[in-house]
């Protein structure tokens, strides 16, 4: 089988393959392992989380993906690119905590010249809800009977998980004061820093705190109780809580009685700039406390306006990006523009080929398809800070909805730490941007379809 056969046959198994995949008895019985009513929670409030069945991947294509990541972590490290980027970035990215980030988020869309990636998001949500759904699929059939990885039932993406939490804790830890009255469980002294021989006792933080507004509110809520149970199981206090029950004093981070050691913030106030983000930004600005992702990682990765210097070709030559970086790049990032009323004629000649987006926007909020604009928002579009990227349609699943073949667009995710790819989710959905609305759509596992070594 050549490469293009593999995802030739990728692209007939998305199209053809209209069986479940998802055994529900063993799903259900992964979800009521969690608490009692988290079955309910999950799939009866949330009809559309998971999709029945699973998306294939030709395995070039997660190649590229990967060699791409790989090509922008090597960009964001260099200085010339951090100072291009935080020009434009508000002051709290400017400071510089020594934890990398988890769960960064490369979107991907499949076009007709391979993965093109749409996004990064920096506290991408979905990787452990993805995790349990994987060890529900059965074979479904003889084709993906013979593509199922043998150890997709056994699979703990859980450790790993839990290992970059440590990471994060080990790497940013040493940077965290304690607070003076701070004389408790550990044994450290007060009013001093962290040290190497301190995390030989402590490998984990003692306590972590998942912050978002309104927690059960979220449409991932349901997750937020799986991390919380993940920290438990490992021996960490963990507690989910709104970012206004926080409070900073005495040089740490509380919530009531509790300091916390981490944060694992799903926050999408990225600069932390809120009212109610008030105490996590003064623990962040403190060194206080771990804050994972934070401000820094969001100005690097994350805003919109950054992918208009990554495709920007004479600006990476300038910077000294190797020429076959260079050509990584620009072929798997469509080319991105900065918005602005000047050049209003030229975007609404061009906007049926564009796809426009706030700068600094999450989850396909205020985000419009260029042949689907009107002349109102396209003015609002002027009037605020927005990028236009050459559209890349997405690829696309049929699957059987009751008695009627449906095709939902393939969103891939893939979820980065340390510029390692940890896991690749699909999302399936119709309508103009993403979403978890769509009857058969929601998260799907991704199978990726091989290529013999000799071809590669």
């Amino acid at each position: 089988m050549t490469t293009h056969a593999c995802i030739a046959l990728a692209d007939r198994l998305n199209a053809g393959c209209h069986c479940e995949s998802l055994d529900r008895v063993l799903l259900n019985r992964e979800l009521e392992r969690v608490s009692q009513g988290f079955n309910e929670l999950v799939m009866v409030q949330r009809p559309h989380l998971f999709s029945s069945s699973m998306t294939f991947v030709g395995d070039e294509h997660i190649r590229q993906m990967a060699a791409l990541i790989d090509a922008i972590e090597q960009v964001v490290a260099m200085p010339a690119y951090q100072a291009h980027v935080l020009a434009h970035a508000p002051d709290i990215a400017h400071h510089q905590p020594t934890a990398r980030g988890v769960f960064m988020g490369y979107d991907f869309h499949v076009g007709r010249t391979g993965p093109q990636l749409i996004e990064i998001n920096t506290n991408a949500g979905g990787g452990l809800l993805n995790a349990l759904l994987a060890r529900a699929q059965k074979a479904c059939c003889k084709d993906v009977e013979a593509l199922l990885p043998g150890d997709l039932a056994h699979a703990t993406p859980e450790q790993m998980f839990l290992d970059m939490f440590r990471a994060e804790w080990q790497a940013g830890a040493a940077h965290v004061r304690r607070p003076k009255s701070d004389l408790s469980r550990d044994g450290f002294k007060a009013s001093r820093r962290v040290t190497s021989a301190d995390f030989l006792r402590n490998p984990l933080p003692g306590t972590v705190a998942i912050v978002d507004l309104a927690p059960p509110l979220q449409y991932l809520y349901p997750e937020f109780l799986l991390f919380q149970r993940l920290f438990v199981e490992a021996g960490i206090e963990a507690v989910i809580c709104d970012p206004a029950e926080l409070v900073f004093r005495d040089g740490a981070l509380w919530h009531g009685t509790t300091k916390i050691d981490l944060v694992y913030n799903r926050l999408t106030d990225f600069s932390l700039a809120e009212p109610a983000s008030a105490a996590l930004r003064a623990a962040y600005l403190a060194d206080a406390a771990v804050i994972t992702p934070h401000p820094r990682a969001h100005a690097l990765y994350a805003d919109k306006r950054n992918l208009v210097a990554l495709s920007d070709a004479d600006l990476l030559a300038s910077w000294g990006v190797d020429e076959t970086t260079r050509r990584l790049l620009l072929d798997g990032i469509p080319h991105t523009e900065r918005v602005s009323a000047e050049r209003a004629a030229d975007f609404w000649t061009r906007r049926r080929q564009l796809f426009f987006k706030p700068a600094t926007g999450y989850g396909a909020k205020a985000a419009y398809r260029g042949d689907k604009i009107t002349k109102r928002v396209f003015d609002e579009v002027l009037a605020g800070d927005y990028v236009a990227q050459a559209l890349v349609p997405p690829s696309q699943r049929t699957l059987q909805v009751g008695e009627t073949p449906v095709e939902l667009k393939i969103d891939l995710r893939n979820y980065v730490y340390a510029a390692h790819v940890q896991l690749i989710a699909a999302r399936l959905w119709a309508g103009q941007t993403t979403n978890f609305r769509t009857p058969g759509g929601g998260f799907a596992p991704v199978l990726a379809v091989p290529c013999p070594e000799e071809v590669r």
